[in-house]
């Protein structure tokens, strides 16, 4: 009984051991919001608030969209603001690629699921602290038309991180 115990004990150690490892501490900030039918709205905003206290050292933000295979696209355009305690704001429209030139998506996963982890913002002080609102939303359109697609179908969740630079 007594070396079952032990084996229990390493065990645990181990385990415990291994979670504390791959904690990620260069994390500031991330959330994620999952869309309903995994399909989303045209100029709908989805939003991430968040606060910040270092105003000294920069970080990377990241753009995070998980899509799957309904999605048709090989690009992504969105248009991004960041709201800043004091009232200002950044507005910027950006294109990212999601799959390669044969189609195949581009982005973490082994299933039918694809992450892609998509620079917003390189090495960002943030000059106040306070609280931010970053606001998302896509510009998506098929070719030769004006309005915006209503539904982009294959975008399951959009999230939002903030990781410290080293």
């Amino acid at each position: 009984m007594e070396i079952i115990l032990k084996k229990n004990r390493i065990f645990t150690f181990l385990v415990v051991l291994f979670l504390l490892a791959s904690c990620n501490d260069k994390i500031a900030f991330t959330d994620y919001k999952s869309l309903s039918n995994a399909s989303w709205e045209a100029n709908k905003n989805i939003s991430f608030e968040f606060d910040i206290r270092d105003t000294i050292l920069p970080k990377n933000l990241f753009i995070n969209i998980r899509n799957n295979k309904a999605y048709s696209f090989s690009n992504l355009f969105v248009i991004t603001e960041l709201n800043f305690p004091n009232g200002n704001k950044i507005i910027d429209t950006l294109h990212y690629q999601m799959a390669d030139k044969i189609g195949n998506f581009l982005g973490k996963g082994f299933t039918d699921i694809k992450e892609n982890k998509l620079f917003y913002k390189e090495a960002k002080v943030f000059p106040e602290s306070g609280t931010y609102v970053f606001n998302i939303r896509h510009a998506m359109r098929k070719n030769g038309e004006v309005n915006v697609i209503p539904f982009l179908e294959g975008v399951q969740d959009v999230g939002f991180s903030i990781e410290k630079t080293e």
